[in-house]
């Protein structure tokens, strides 16, 4: 009989001992779990942070630094009232890459624009800006003429000595922010150009307009 009891105060001992130990598994294994939690929560924040202050993406500066026209040459047709014009536009851009990190472009295109019609157009090649560099961006813009001809206001412009054209560029890329977010960005570009018709196609004014969008 006491051999039996003895036997009893063991096994209830040593069950005890095991609850004891699973319960300091369980205490230890929850106070893992909740560290790691922390930690991961506390890199999340630092990460947003950053990403919200010093990686925050900024809009490329897009800006015209020079317009000129090249080969010019017109003629006007009296009898028909028409005007024959070939004329080239040579367009430097730089894009201002403000950001902490590389910015990548895609193919774009660069439009001249006259009366509201597109009348030439330009490739711009895919690139990549790196952080806080500006790159130059050269592009030649040149009148497809059989737009021009049937267009009634050109005869007008030639006679009035003035020539109004408008170039238009859109450049769209991406900043990659920490290797976890693509922030997409959308810079615009126009300028209103005045051409002298008597005086080899100089430019007479110029007025850039500039857009951009995140």
């Amino acid at each position: 009989m006491e051999l039996e009891t003895n036997k009893k105060v063991e096994e209830e001992s040593m069950r005890v001992m095991g609850d004891h130990c699973n319960s300091e598994k369980r205490k230890k294994g929850r106070n893992t779990c909740i560290a790691v939690t922390a930690l991961i929560l506390a890199v999340i924040l630092v990460l947003v942070i950053l990403g919200l202050t010093v990686f925050k993406a900024k809009r490329p500066v897009t800006a015209v630094d020079s317009v000129a026209p090249k080969d010019f040459n017109l003629s006007l047709d009296i009898v028909r009232l028409r005007v024959y014009l070939n004329v080239s536009l040579l367009v430097n851009l730089s894009v201002k890459n403000p950001n902490k990190v590389g910015l990548k472009y895609t193919n774009s295109s660069a439009l001249l624009i006259y009366r509201g019609g597109v009348v030439g157009e330009a490739p711009v090649p895919a690139g990549k800006i790196g952080a806080g560099e500006k790159k130059d961006v050269n592009v030649t813009l040149t009148i497809f003429g059989d737009r021009l001809v049937y267009n009634s206001n050109l005869y007008a412009d030639a006679i009035s000595g003035t020539l109004p054209l408008t170039t238009y560029t859109r450049i769209a890329g991406k900043v990659r922010i920490l290797n976890l977010l693509n922030i997409h960005v959308v810079s615009y570009t126009s300028c209103d150009l005045l051409l002298n018709v008597g005086n080899g196609g100089s430019l007479a004014n110029q007025a850039c307009h500039y857009k951009t969008k995140l």
